[in-house]
């Protein structure tokens, strides 16, 4: 009996391994018109960050006649297209990164403790839900909150840790991190 009640304890932690509790942060919300014969027809499109806040970040678009309907696709859409972004300490970037999609253009710069999260707009959405706490980010060029967000997710997928780094070029981290011998004879 004992038994069986162990597995069964297992099988909800599994269950509970696989759907972590995500947060979500609307971003924007568009009312669309369709002109028809009775009058017009309204529609709603939703634009929704889902994160974990822990490393994983994505995105997603829901358009339906109703806003929780729009909301609610926009969050499964995010759910479905998540990445993982390598963070350092889990507070920022590893190096400083550039993002573009369309004519929106994002610089992002990783920041010392004590900074937080200088970004605008629909940026600061990211990194929020992403858990960074410490980071500079600029938008250039396109303020539409669809490029402005797609262009900061092409930006973070580039993101690499020197673990990555160091595991591509087929050395160790320690030679990926070691200063140049110019500067250790100055200090």
């Amino acid at each position: 009996m004992a038994e069986r009640e162990n597995r069964r304890d297992r099988r909800d932690d599994r269950s509970r391994e696989e759907t972590p509790e995500f947060a979500d942060r609307l971003v924007a919300i568009n009312r669309v018109s369709k002109t028809v014969k009775g009058g017009k027809r309204f529609g709603f499109a939703a634009l929704v960050v889902v994160g974990d806040q822990r490393g994983r970040v994505g995105f997603g678009k829901g358009k339906a006649k109703e806003v929780p309907e729009a909301i609610r696709k926009a969050t499964e859409q995010a759910k479905r297209q998540m990445i993982r972004v390598a963070l350092r300490d889990g507070r920022t970037l590893h190096h400083d990164q550039e993002g573009r999609h369309g004519a929106g253009k994002v610089v992002m710069r990783a920041a010392v403790p004590g900074t937080g999260i200088i970004a605008g707009g629909p940026m600061r959405a990211v990194f929020e839900m992403l858990g960074i706490q410490d980071v500079v980010a600029k938008s250039m060029g396109s303020q539409n909150p669809y490029n402005m967000i797609r262009a900061t997710m092409d930006g973070l997928k580039r993101e690499s840790s020197p673990r990555q780094v160091a595991q591509r070029r087929g050395k160790k981290v320690a030679e990926i991190l070691k200063k140049p011998e110019a500067e250790v004879a100055e200090a």
